[in-house]
């Protein structure tokens, strides 16, 4: 199985989110939104329940998850930011059950990690964007663009919940076009 890539390219990343909205896919908008901005594991993002997210004794969205991974077990505290709190926004109007991601059929239930590949799968072709893009490119798309906007690679490994940094560093998908930009951009004189 071949390594899945980073969305490199902000602008693609925008495309693959809005081709959702504009097609009025709140939940499938919301699942772009929170697995990129939430760096989440697709089986964990999926896990989430609505009062994960929101308080209905205080009636607003919740600043912070946590949750245990399923795959290391160990506890994550998210903040949301904006982008998470207001796809959330949108996609709570319109909320079938307990499962932020819930399919469509009578008996609602989370959609699978299957069905969140088809669906970020069929948007990939659509807009044509090439790489091996998957549901785990967009926890690998936060990395990669946290890094380039300056966050330390300790915070990266931090959030991600990775004990070691070589494993970090694979996920952030440094290509050749990055190692130009690094020794074309930095002035020392």
């Amino acid at each position: 199985m071949a390594a899945t890539e980073p969305i490199r390219d902000k602008k693609q990343f925008k495309a693959l989110a809005e081709y959702f909205l504009k097609k009025g896919q709140l939940r499938n908008y919301t699942m772009i939104i929170m697995d990129a901005y939430m760096a989440l594991r697709i089986g964990d993002l999926l896990r989430l329940k609505w009062e994960d997210v929101y308080d209905e004794e205080q009636q607003e969205f919740r600043t912070h998850v946590t949750l245990t991974e399923k795959k290391t077990g160990k506890t994550n505290t998210i903040a949301l930011n904006q982008q998470v709190t207001g796809a959330l926004r949108q996609c709570y109007q319109h909320r079938k059950g307990e499962y932020i991601f819930t399919n469509n059929r009578k008996e609602a239930k989370a959609i699978s990690r299957v069905q969140a590949w088809r669906i970020i799968h069929a948007a990939v072709v659509a807009l044509g964007i090439t790489g091996k893009v998957s549901c785990h490119s967009l926890r690998k798309t936060w990395g990669y663009h946290a890094w380039n906007d300056g966050i330390s690679p300790v915070v990266i490994m931090a959030v991600y919940n990775h004990s070691r940094y070589e494993v970090t560093r694979r996920y952030l998908g440094v290509a050749q076009d990055d190692k130009d930009k690094a020794y074309l951009e930095v002035k020392l004189i």
